[in-house]
């Protein structure tokens, strides 16, 4: 693990000191962003006022992020439009918000979707509702509007000064290391394809489909790092792509993730176009965000922002959920005949006195990634390095970042003269709550230094483009797939609990944040509510 002041070092040294170079041109303008870290630390600290209103609604759902909007996507679907959306930030979208500026929609998280497999039955209903997926949602090989195709080229690697398509470089690699990653490149094909025992795929989407049997399940008690190593996969750039994967999705180190976890990022992508590749992900200038806006367009004054709750109580009627509205200095309870409880599962331990203590447990097991994005505003496009040409994704080797995505690379019939590039960096190297320390305590400045001084490796004209450079922080970003943590009791008490008037929904009841898995989630407990509360629904599971 390395040091704090080690990590310091790659976050800006010069800034950090207030004494940066005079030759360096001042920073741009900006803002530290991110989630309201005040509410959540007074859900921490408690100590609330009581309640001067209340209202009822049937269901009441706790969190607006994927999971939160996929069960209200699934209520209204069925008909039912009693219910609330209580959600703690200013805006609902969790992982998948957006921000704007004149010139282009850019991400604040998760900026892409690989085309669904057919096991990914809800996401395909949603996309085909939002007109993106046409014709059959059930189809194999389904057709998708090539707005939302990444347009090539969709990513590229900058390793020793150069640009290499691609993420395994094949310039400067001998013979023996081009067949090692022709070997692991045909083994994550040969596992797309592996079946347990039981008839399951061995890795799906989501992952509550994949198989139970037991050599698969076993993978999950040992690192990705050591997996690699039991099967004689040496070869470095074999290794810096399966750290970059688990580093990308997941927040951790290879060494820190579960082998089960890591595979599943290779060999769970099953999905097909008639009009595109299978290695072609679907994204929007936005990121995630249009999906997000997508199933919240019905609900309207049923979402509730700036709503925290901070305590779950049993009624004689079913369950209240009490919330701080900062912004009208009140506190509100929601009574309702059921729950489904989308956010984080760490907060329902706080906020439930009357929890389980099994679930306490599992609900406290999880360990979560800390995480960076920066968005940086360009008046043009910066100068390039030798090799292949700006991608859609721009993946850096030796860095401490992972790379950028150009927020303009879709708007293909129209070229701004400016563009937003945003950039990713995941605080894998120090322990989880240092990480969150450390995004509380650095200033603005210091990121913004220490990215501009990364990105200059590649770009050496980026001070001098750079218009305004926002960083958001995220200091809760994900739950990190540790070894032991998928297939153990823990987050399978979470997936499994029941309740007659509470429904758990939330990516953390996979063990890791993907949207999929999260609207899953959502939908899966939505039509648990629907059938708890006798009205008829068609599921979309």
């Amino acid at each position: 693990m390395t040091s704090r002041r080690d990590f310091l070092a790659t976050v800006g040294a010069a800034a950090l000191a207030g004494c940066a170079p005079a030759a360096v041109p001042p920073l741009p303008p900006g803002e530290l962003v991110g989630p309201a870290v005040d509410r959540g630390h007074r859900l921490r600290e408690g100590g609330f006022p009581a309640p001067t209103e209340t209202r009822r609604t049937r269901v009441a759902i706790v969190g607006g992020g994927v999971s939160g909007l996929a069960a209200g996507w699934k209520l209204g679907k069925a008909g039912l439009a009693d219910f609330l959306v209580l959600e703690l930030e200013d805006e609902p979208g969790g992982n998948s918000r957006a921000g704007r500026s004149a010139t282009t929609a850019y991400p604040w998280g998760a900026h892409y979707l690989p085309l669904p497999g057919p096991e990914a039955r809800a996401v395909r209903e949603l996309l085909a509702e939002l007109g993106v997926l046409q014709g059959d949602p059930a189809a194999v090989r389904p057709v998708y509007d090539e707005r939302y195709l990444c347009a090539t080229p969709q990513e590229r690697l900058f390793r020793d000064g150069l640009w290499h398509e691609g993420l395994l470089p094949r310039r400067g690699i001998g013979a023996e290391e081009r067949e090692q990653q022709r070997r692991f490149q045909e083994r994550m094909e040969a596992l797309k394809g592996a079946r347990g025992r039981d008839g399951r795929r061995a890795f799906a989407v989501p992952m509550e489909l994949s198989s139970r049997d037991p050599q698969w399940l076993a993978l999950d008690q040992r690192s990705f790092r050591q997996w690699l190593a039991d099967e004689d996969f040496t070869a470095p750039s074999v290794h810096w792509l399966a750290n970059y994967a688990c580093r990308d999705d997941y927040g951790a180190d290879y060494g820190q993730t579960s082998a089960w976890a890591g595979l599943h990022y290779f060999a769970c992508r099953h999905g097909e176009a008639a009009n595109a590749s299978g290695d072609t992900v679907l994204t929007a200038p936005e990121g995630n965000a249009w999906l997000a806006a997508g199933m919240a367009r019905a609900m309207g004054e049923r979402l509730l922002p700036g709503s925290a709750a901070w305590r779950l109580a049993e009624t004689g009627r079913g369950l209240a959920v009490d919330c701080w509205q900062p912004a009208r200095g009140r506190c509100l309870r929601v009574e309702a005949e059921q729950v489904v409880w989308a956010a984080p599962a760490f907060v329902l331990a706080k906020a439930w006195p009357a929890i389980p203590p099994e679930l306490r447990t599992a609900a406290g097991a999880g360990d979560y990634a800390p995480w960076l994005v920066a968005n940086l505003h360009l008046a043009g496009l910066p100068e390039e390095r030798h090799g292949a040409p700006l991608a859609w994704d721009n993946v850096f080797h030796d860095s401490p970042g992972l790379g950028y995505v150009v927020a303009t690379h879709q708007l293909i019939r129209r070229r701004p003269a400016g563009t937003v590039f945003t950039y990713y960096r995941a605080l894998h190297e120090v322990s989880p709550a240092e990480g969150r320390r450390l995004l509380l305590e650095t200033p603005r400045s210091a990121w913004a230094e220490g990215i501009l001084a990364e990105l200059e490796r590649v770009h050496p004209d980026i001070r001098r483009l750079c218009t305004r450079l926002d960083v958001f922080r995220n200091g809760h970003a994900m739950r990190r797939p540790l070894p032991g943590s998928l297939w153990g009791p823990h987050r399978r008490a979470l997936a499994g609990f029941s309740h007659p008037r509470l429904k758990l929904a939330h990516a953390d009841l996979s063990g890791f944040s993907l949207f999929e898995e999260a609207q899953y989630r959502g939908v899966v407990a939505a039509e648990k509510v629907l059938a708890a509360l006798g009205k008829s629904f068609t599921s979309s599971l």
